[in-house]
């Protein structure tokens, strides 16, 4: 099969099995036959589940130190972690694999590797669900990351589709000019490049927005559409795969079409995934334990789609708060918690820090403009979100500028403590 013709396969299925009316029950009872045959095929082709159960739930839970201990384990090519980072720091290919790496938010970088097959149908997916009228309208779209992916080289060999990689790296500015040139129809972006952009790129006037890698606060997401004239959508994405991404509606979707999702409780009501991708080949993922903290929604989309609705993504589960109390209970104070906490404080804040510098310490930032009785609201309210669980860390308030860092992932609720000295 050839390269547009797998594209087209997979855009095609991706509307096809999440189609709006059908049923939940018949979606579930595809997707199971789905994975099932995935298990029976692809699982063993690498070395790490050599001889394992075909069923999901006899499966070892992984993260990310287990995949790169033994990196030719989890691929066909069996290409070692040292080989992949090689190959990713030169060409970027080995053979007529391509091999891409994370962005290292938590401190250590992970490899991907990718075969023409994969990038194939992962374009295809990711056309059908965030530009799927590309078809009937020329899209002109504008990615900006810290670095470029493999996983967009097939997006310009339609004549009906143009894409274009902004690199963050070299700074904003160092590409604003070409950015307005092109005029995207579509721009995905973080969300605080989107609010930078919304507030200095007067000239942008695309159909649609997408925010991704990272979380979402309101207030950015007031300023986004209410400069653009449009409603901000999300891309839920990793190293590991295309996870969730959000409908005309402006629900977010879990891809569900492309994973199997398993959830682990967490405080709150939240839930942190662990992630089958049964429509990868080559790099295979089992029951990854992703480090995300998602809040799911109970009720269906609007838009009839089968696919589960997260609510909210609230953060990642390694900048939450985890104190021991004086009665030995462990105590786990989620993103959302405090976030929401600062931002109910006071309307006129639109910028803000958590950071846990400390066992005992933690440090509120907030911008210099903002009134002293609105600085002093934001600390109270959040020294109550910790008094309230019997808790009284030292709360030091800064009022201080807070850079505008492009290539650097934005997390306003930051543990710096090292995993050791958390208590």
């Amino acid at each position: 099969m050839s390269s547009r013709l797998r594209i087209a396969s997979a855009f095609a299925q991706t509307l096809w099995t999440s189609r709006a009316g059908r049923s939940r029950v018949a979606f579930k009872r595809w997707q199971s036959s789905a994975l099932q045959r995935w298990l029976d095929h692809s699982l063993p082709a690498v070395d790490f589940y050599e001889g394992a159960a075909r069923r999901l739930e006899m499966l070892p839970i992984i993260d990310k130190s287990v995949v790169m201990a033994d990196f030719a384990a989890f691929n066909r090519g069996r290409i070692s972690a040292e080989d992949g980072w090689r190959a990713f720091e030169t060409t970027g290919q080995i053979g007529k694999v391509s091999l891409g790496a994370s962005t290292g938010t938590s401190g250590n970088r992970a490899l991907y590797a990718v075969d023409a097959c994969d990038k194939d149908r992962w374009l295809g997916t990711i056309l059908s669900k965030a530009v799927p009228r590309f078809l009937l309208d020329l899209e002109r779209v504008a990615v900006m990351l810290p670095q470029n992916s493999a996983l967009y080289d097939g997006a310009n060999r339609s004549r009906l589709l143009r894409l274009m990689f902004f690199d963050l790296n070299r700074g904003i500015e160092a590409w604003l000019d070409d950015l307005e040139r092109f005029a995207p129809t579509t721009i995905v972006a973080p969300p605080r490049v989107l609010r930078h952009l919304a507030e200095h790129a007067e000239r942008l006037q695309p159909r649609r927005i997408f925010a991704g890698g990272e979380t979402l606060d309101p207030f950015d997401r007031t300023i986004i559409e209410t400069h653009f004239g449009t409603r901000l959508g999300q891309i839920y994405m990793a190293t590991e795969g295309l996870f969730a991404v959000s409908c005309s509606h402006g629900a977010l979707h879990l891809a569900e079409d492309a994973n199997f999702f398993e959830f682990e409780a967490v405080e709150g009501g939240l839930v942190s995934p662990r992630v089958t991708c049964f429509r990868r080949r080559f790099q295979i993922m089992a029951r990854y334990r992703m480090n995300d903290l998602l809040r799911l929604s109970d009720r269906p989309c609007a838009c009839g789609s089968p696919l589960q609705v997260v609510d909210e993504i609230v953060g990642r589960l390694d900048d939450a708060f985890v104190f021991c109390r004086a009665d030995g209970m462990r105590l786990l104070v989620t993103p959302d918690v405090m976030r929401n906490a600062v931002l109910e404080a006071d309307r006129s804040i639109t910028d803000f820090r958590i950071l846990r510098e400390g066992a005992e310490q933690i440090a509120l930032v907030l911008e210099p403009k903002l009134a002293a009785h609105g600085a002093k609201a934001a600390r109270d309210a959040l020294a109550d979100v910790f008094s309230r669980r019997g808790l009284s860390p030292t709360l030091i308030l800064r009022q201080q500028a807070m850079e505008f860092e492009p290539h650097r992932k934005l997390r306003r609720v930051e543990n710096r403590l090292p995993p050791e000295d958390a208590r």
